[in-house]
């Protein structure tokens, strides 16, 4: 009898255990697993309209960030003017474009708003995008975040 008791203990202590991880709050989210969101989720719809998939590119990324950074610091929701001219240059492109958001509890949630909106939809869609980087950055308990895409011809 002690050896049954024994192993419900263990069942019940499980089962606790694995409730407590489906219920983890989405604070848990780290600002890497929000961007890798944002980037699949992007690639998904291009795929979906039969664009292909952009590729995270170090250089855009930095600026991506540097944007997020600074909304979250400043608590402002802006395109910086003459900002994408500075990423033409710096990353040696050809084309650029720039998506942002706040507010939302995870890169899915955020790709799927810009979807709904036509200019930041034509953005994630551009068939002539070939590469991008995301910032993802949460003060406050507030995401900010900016999408920066680039190509070459």
């Amino acid at each position: 009898m002690p050896a049954s008791l024994a192993v419900i203990g263990r069942m019940f202590a499980l089962t606790a255990l694995l409730t407590f991880v489906a219920i983890a709050p989405a604070s848990a989210v780290s600002s890497r697993s929000y961007e890798s969101q944002v980037v699949d989720r992007t690639n998904h719809h291009r795929s979906d309209h039969h664009k292909a998939k952009v590729k995270t590119q170090t250089c855009v990324d930095r600026w991506a960030e540097s944007q997020a950074k600074w909304m979250a610091e400043t608590k402002t929701l802006q395109h910086r003017p003459g900002r994408l001219q500075k990423v033409l240059k710096d990353c040696k492109l050809t084309g650029a474009s720039e998506n942002i958001a706040y507010g939302y509890s995870s890169g899915n949630k955020t790709v799927n708003a810009w979807m709904r909106s036509s200019g930041h939809r034509k953005n994630v869609l551009s068939g002539t995008m070939r590469y991008v980087g995301v910032g993802a950055v949460k003060k406050n308990g507030v995401w900010w975040v900016a999408q920066v895409f680039g190509t070459r011809k």
